[in-house]
């Protein structure tokens, strides 16, 4: 997860800090020693740790600070706002052509995700703000770069326009056209990316700017690869001038330096983050909610986001009132895996919940080969015992299994993760989680 040991070592810094009640400069000045050597380990730039700790040192020794009641949680408060402040501030939405179709140029290294995320990206836009993507493919030289494109095109059900081994600046003018004459009002030009930045990759790509004119080159980094990502970010601005960045296989890097940096270097803010492999991992970049993440604070507004998106609103007032009447049951389980596979592993929702330890439920997900086995044990289960599980004695167990081709120690495993989901359901009632289960009226109102 990324920011993990981020996270871990400002949370040491602060526990300390919360220890000493009022706090004096030297107590300040030792958690800031602290905050430097775990950004420095996270990976984030010299130059951009310096800056950050010398604005939150010298807000923090001020005297509102330093004279308040609470002046550990003032510091807190300074480190947050600096934290956002050093990621964007806000979240900043795509360029939008007023006069269609916007053309996005997605630019990076080779290997970074940029077809994959793209294609990401394009599937945003059409759910999230009705667009009607097009995607092109314009990386003539990487070995099946176009095939892979029409592949998660597919997929994501988005049209891909192609014309083999043309020149990519031919490609990317008649994708224009054509997009005009199809009315696809985004188009997305996936460029060829290199291992390296070379003039052959700039030159093509400035080739490619010059003819379209797009409304947004956004570049894709890798956030695994740390400081070179910012490198990158560095040198594509310099060359080429970009207007934002995509950080993608975020959820890979446990330390994040690359989300700290890269809008410090070069100016441009983050946009959106891929998050995972799969086609729904991928969200729009919030630097307020990402600071929040990172000081354990947790992220609420993306849970509910998610929890909205996963959830039947119908549903999910029937659930909310099982609930309230503690009276669910092994189908209701069963529903809840399928809608909490939807969002993600247990350990990226724990991340967003503030006080709840993510590291605990690390790599923790939802496997497809148990989630038809589970089906499988309780669809051969009368509705009685569903909704009684306490009756499953040894003898109704072997029907089940046999029922069912699993063994009993399968159906004692169920029931046992049943009963600790049963617990965990009982504090989302008490307002530790509800938007899961209750949709957006309990959260709202």
């Amino acid at each position: 997860m990324a920011f993990e040991s981020l996270t871990e070592k400002l949370n040491a810094a602060f526990k300390k800090m919360r220890g000493k009640g009022r706090l004096k400069e030297a107590d300040i000045k030792e958690a800031m020693r602290e905050v430097r050597l775990a950004l420095l380990e996270a990976d984030v730039g010299f130059k951009v740790v310096r800056d950050f700790v010398n604005t939150v040192s010298e807000r923090s020794l001020g005297a509102d600070v330093l004279e308040s009641l609470s002046p550990a949680q003032m510091v807190i408060k300074i480190v947050n706002e600096e934290l956002c402040a050093l990621m964007g501030g806000a979240n900043a939405k795509l360029e939008i052509s007023p006069k269609p179709p916007t053309v996005v140029m997605l630019i990076g290294l080779q290997g970074a995700g940029k077809t994959t995320n793209g294609a990401k990206l394009a599937a945003h836009m059409r759910k999230h703000h009705g667009k009607n993507p097009l995607l092109v493919a314009c990386d003539i030289y990487r070995p099946a770069a176009i095939l892979q494109l029409q592949t998660v095109g597919k997929q994501l059900d988005i049209p891909v326009f192609e014309m083999g081994t043309e020149k990519p600046v031919d490609i990317a003018k008649a994708s224009i056209e054509y997009a005009n004459k199809h009315g696809n009002d985004i188009v997305f030009l996936d460029t060829a990316g290199r291992l390296h930045i070379d003039d052959a990759l700039i030159d093509e790509l400035k080739t490619v700017k010059a003819a379209v004119g797009p409304t947004e080159i956004m570049l894709v980094v890798d956030a695994m690869t740390g400081q070179d990502a910012v490198n990158a970010a560095s040198a594509f601005n310099d060359a080429l001038g970009i207007d934002s960045v995509m950080l993608t296989k975020l959820d890979g890097d446990a330390r994040g330096g690359a989300a700290l940096s890269v809008r410090a270097v070069t100016g441009k803010p983050i946009k959106f983050t891929g998050i995972g492999e799969k086609l729904d991992q991928f969200e729009p970049f919030h630097p307020d909610r990402m600071a929040s993440r990172i000081l354990g604070m947790g992220d609420m507004l993306t849970l509910i986001e998610k929890a909205e998106q996963a959830f039947d609103e119908k549903k999910a007032q029937e659930m909310a009132s099982k609930l309230l009447k503690n009276k669910f049951t092994l189908s209701d389980y069963y529903e809840q895996l399928i809608q909490l596979k939807s969002m993600g592993g247990l350990s990226d929702i724990a991340g967003m919940l503030p006080g709840v330890d993510a590291k605990a439920l690390a790599g923790a997900t939802i496997d497809n080969s148990l989630m038809t086995k589970t089906e499988a044990i309780i669809l051969s289960m009368t509705p009685y015992e569903r909704e009684n599980p306490s009756v499953l004695n040894s003898n109704r167990k072997k029907r089940i299994a046999a029922g069912s081709g699993t063994a009993v120690v399968d159906i004692n495993r169920l029931l046992k993760q049943f009963d600790m989901m049963r617990t965990m359901t009982k504090q989302m009632t008490k307002g530790k989680m509800p938007a899961m289960f209750g949709g957006k009226n309990l959260f709202r109102g």
